[in-house]
């Protein structure tokens, strides 16, 4: 996120209020973390504006777009774009992330997500947004068909001999002739598959059906934690999900949402924190945070019990899985509503945990939670991305490296190999025989 995950830090002195559409910015990013051998840069992304863009500035770049150009400055780094499952067509994205993987050398991943917002669904001609069941009913649907196109070219499907002129054996192209409830897709696509197979599939949902699809058909889950014993219940629940849905538990990876503020000492690193939360309205994002959590008249400075907050409704439209985070945090340490803005770097109703401090501490803290297992490994956000993804970079990711927990990325590994996923050939005989009964 650019300026940071504070998002009024492009209020600061050193910070560029136009660094989130300056090309030059995200050049110098991912030349950084091609230097430094990050697994992935990974951009956000919803299909409407910013409802809150009067104050702050947001990411709005096509993020395909910008990853494609990001991709082609650089040799190592994987590329992770998000792309909605509710507006797009599988066809077209599945083609256009192959592309991707090809164009890349193999360091393609798409985050597929569901998109509630009102305002987003007025942009593609509908008067309301689809109810969150039927939005998890048409992304599973929706990725069944994308990784059964992916699968289509068998993997010696081109021969190319040009003495007799045979380019491909056409009886290992397969079509899917899909039709099912929402869409209706004949296939194959026109070229084979890219170096991994299948571009790596990201999902992030806390909800039943987020669950469901990101355990039995993703790679690798993004998820919110605010205490170590929800991050590793969490990771338990996803591997046994897996294995019920017939899969290794091995073959789906959790990532942890981690927003990091990085110092050059403790001090240093407080000192920026209370820099950061001068740009902050917290008055106002705690009396938002109350309302999400369904006490809208709460004292904000009296401690939040977690048992005297009501069910989440079940029709709940937003982040289900910020919701768990917080209430969590809130039974294993009571906060109050300021005080909940400040553990969550500002963002009504809770969000991904921050630490603050030097880059050992922060080091220590990964380190621990990993060995804890609570993630497999961490999406790292930055609080002040013109100043944290930097040091995150030079200062915190070497003393990782020292101790044995974080290997760089090599130069021609593909994104699929250096995360350890499965090559999705293994797979494959299914769809084939799906596709062609």
């Amino acid at each position: 996120m650019t300026p940071g995950h504070f998002r009024a830090a492009w209020r600061l002195p050193h910070n560029d209020p136009s660094a989130h559409r300056s090309i030059e910015v995200f050049e110098g990013l991912a030349h950084t973390a091609d230097e430094v051998g990050l697994d992935a840069i990974f951009v956000g992304d919803a299909p409407v504006l910013n409802g809150d863009i009067g104050a702050n500035p947001s990411n709005g770049i096509d993020p395909l777009v910008l990853l494609g150009h990001l991709a082609a400055i650089t040799d190592r780094v994987g590329v992770l774009a998000t792309s909605s499952t509710t507006y797009n067509s599988p066809y077209n994205l599945a083609r256009r992330f192959q592309a991707l993987d090809i164009v890349t050398r193999g360091r393609a991943a798409v985050n597929l997500v569901t998109t509630y917002a009102p305002r987003a669904a007025a942009n593609f001609g509908l008067a309301e947004p689809q109810s969150k069941e039927d939005r998890y009913r048409r992304a599973h649907e929706f990725l069944t068909v994308v990784q059964r196109l992916w699968d289509g070219w068998e993997p010696d499907a081109v021969i190319a001999d040009q003495e007799s002129g045979v380019y491909a054996d056409t009886s290992k192209i397969h079509p899917i002739d899909h039709v099912g409830e929402f869409f209706s897709v004949a296939g194959p696509l026109p070229t084979p598959a890219g170096p991994q197979g299948r571009p790596v599939v990201v999902q992030a949902g806390g909800s039943e059906g987020g669950l469901k699809l990101g355990s039995e058909l993703a790679d690798v889950i993004f998820t919110v934690a605010q205490t170590r014993r929800k991050a590793v219940a969490f990771r338990d629940d996803i591997r046994a999900r897996a294995v019920a849905a017939g899969r290794s538990a091995d073959d789906v990876l959790v990532s942890l949402g981690v927003i990091v503020l990085v110092g050059e000492d403790e001090q240093d690193a407080a000192d920026r924190a209370e820099e950061l939360y001068g740009t902050v309205p917290v008055d106002t994002i705690a009396r938002s945070s109350l309302a999400l959590l369904g006490v809208p008249d709460h004292d904000l400075d009296a401690p939040i019990v977690v048992d005297d907050l009501p069910e989440i409704p079940l029709g709940e439209a937003g982040p289900i899985g910020f919701q768990i985070s917080t209430r969590e945090l809130l039974r294993e340490r009571p906060l109050s509503a300021r005080e909940l803005v400040r553990a969550t770097a500002g963002i009504a109703g809770g969000g991904h945990r921050l630490v603050v401090g030097s880059a050992e501490q922060i080091a220590d803290d990964l380190e621990a939670w990993w060995r804890a297992g609570a993630a497999d490994g961490f999406t790292i956000m930055y609080a002040d991305t013109s100043v944290d993804f930097e040091r995150f970079a030079r200062l915190v990711l070497p003393v990782l490296v020292e101790r044995g927990v974080f290997t760089p990325a090599e130069a021609g590994s593909t994104l699929r190999d250096r995360l350890g996923l499965p090559f999705p050939d293994q797979r494959r005989g299914a769809h084939v025989e799906q596709a062609t009964a």
